[in-house]
C-alpha cells in the first residue's frame, strides 16, 4: 500500500463556518476516520503505528467522541513523533482522571435537575494542557469533529475554532456528562447520531478510507459491576452494529479500508489501566492485516459484528432459547 499522492492544507476543507456548507467533493483523497469507544479509544494508537510503518497516511482526519480526540492530536502532528506523544498520554490516563464519580455527587447532579452524573471538569483538564491554544484547523492536516444537535437530533460537523469546545461536545456522553452549548447548540457525543462517522469523510471528499474502529468488549466473561460501565459497554455494542452498516452502505462508491481491531477484547470500555496492552496488541494485528489481509464478509472484518466466542460453529447468532417443540410456528 502506498501513501497517497494528494496532499490538502488545512484551509482546504474550512468552512464559512463550522458546520456550515459542505467543501465541495475533491478525487483521490484519503481520510482516517476514528471512531468513539471510551477506555478502548487506545487501541487507535496501535493501529496508527502500524499504519505510519507503512507509509499510509492520510490528507485529512475525521473523528467522534474519543476518536475526536485521537483525531485532532493526530491531525497537529501526523508522524510517528506525534503517535508516541498519543502513546504515553493514553498510558497516563486513569478512570478519574475522566470519569470521577462519587455516590453522593452523582446523585446529586442527577436529583438536581442537573441532567448528569459527571461534570466534565476531569476530561477538561485532562486536554488542556494538550489543546488549550489548539484549533480544529490549526493542525498540519485538516480535521473534523462530529457532534450532535441535542434538540434536534442532526448531526454537527465542525471543522474550525478551538479544540476544547469542540472535543467536550463530541465526547459528552447522554446523561454522563453535560451538553455542551457552543455555536447556539447543546451539543452532545457525536455517536448519537454517527459514532463512526465514514459519511462525513465522504462528503469532504474522500475515496479511500481507512476506518480505525475501537472494536467492543467481546471479551468479557461477566456484566460491567457499574450502571456507568454497562452503559458504556451497551453503547459500544451499538457502535459495533451501526459501524458495520455504515461500512456495507459506504462500500459501493468508496474504498473501505477496515482495520480489524484485537478480538477477543477482555477490557472494558470503562477501564483505563489497559492502555499499554491496548495499543501494543493493536499494533500487533495492524501489523498482521497489512502483511497477510483478511478474510471480509461484506467488506467487514468479522471481529466487528456483534459475535459470540463460545459458538464455533454460529459466531453471529441469532441464538435461540432452547426447546423441545418445533423450530417453526
Amino acid at each position: 500500500m502506498d501513501a497517497p499522492s494528494s496532499t490538502i492544507g488545512p484551509a482546504a476543507l474550512r468552512p464559512a463556518e463550522a458546520g456550515g456548507p459542505e467543501a465541495s467533493p475533491r478525487r483521490g483523497l484519503t481520510a482516517f476516520v476514528f471512531a468513539g469507544g471510551s477506555s478502548l479509544g487506545a487501541v487507535q494508537v496501535g493501529m496508527l503505528k502500524a499504519l505510519l510503518s507503512q507509509n499510509i497516511v492520510p490528507d485529512f482526519v475525521v473523528g467522534a467522541s474519543a476518536g475526536a480526540i485521537n483525531a485532532t492530536y493526530f491531525a497537529y502532528d501526523p508522524g510517528t513523533s506525534g503517535v508516541d506523544d498519543m502513546d504515553r498520554l493514553w498510558c497516563g490516563l486513569r478512570r478519574d482522571d475522566i470519569f470521577h464519580l462519587t455516590p453522593l455527587g452523582s446523585l446529586w447532579n442527577l436529583l438536581s435537575g442537573r441532567g448528569h452524573m459527571v461534570a466534565a471538569t476531569g476530561l477538561s483538564d485532562v486536554l488542556a494542557p494538550h489543546f488549550a491554544t489548539r484549533t480544529i484547523d490549526g493542525g498540519r492536516i485538516p480535521c473534523c469533529i462530529v457532534t450532535t444537535d441535542l434538540l434536534s437530533g442532526c448531526e454537527y460537523r465542525i471543522r474550525s475554532g478551538p479544540a476544547i469546545p469542540a472535543l467536550l461536545a463530541s465526547a459528552a456522553i447522554p446523561g454522563v456528562f453535560p451538553p455542551v452549548h457552543l455555536h447556539d447548540r447543546y451539543l452532545i457525543d457525536g455517536g448519537v447520531t454517527n459514532h463512526t462517522p465514514i459519511s462525513a469523510a465522504l462528503d469532504l471528499g474522500a475515496k479511500t478510507i481507512y476506518v480505525l474502529p475501537t472494536g467492543y468488549s467481546c471479551g468479557l466473561t461477566a456484566p460491567p459491576r457499574s450502571a456507568l460501565g454497562s452503559a458504556l459497554h451497551a453503547l459500544n455494542l451499538l457502535i459495533a452494529q451501526q459501524l458495520v452498516d455504515a461500512i456495507r452502505h459506504a462500500r459501493s462508491v468508496s474504498d473501505i479500508r477496515v482495520v480489524p481491531p484485537p478480538c477477543p477484547q477482555p477490557v472494558s470500555s470503562y477501564d483505563f489501566s489497559h492502555a499499554r496492552e491496548l495499543i501494543d496488541g493493536a499494533e500487533q494485528s495492524t501489523r498482521r492485516w497489512l502483511d497477510k489481509g483478511m478474510r471480509l464478509v461484506e467488506g467487514v472484518p468479522p471481529q466487528l459484528p456483534p459475535h459470540d466466542h463460545d459458538h464455533v460453529d454460529n459466531h453471529f447468532g441469532p441464538f435461540w432459547q432452547a426447546t423441545t417443540g418445533a423450530a417453526s410456528f
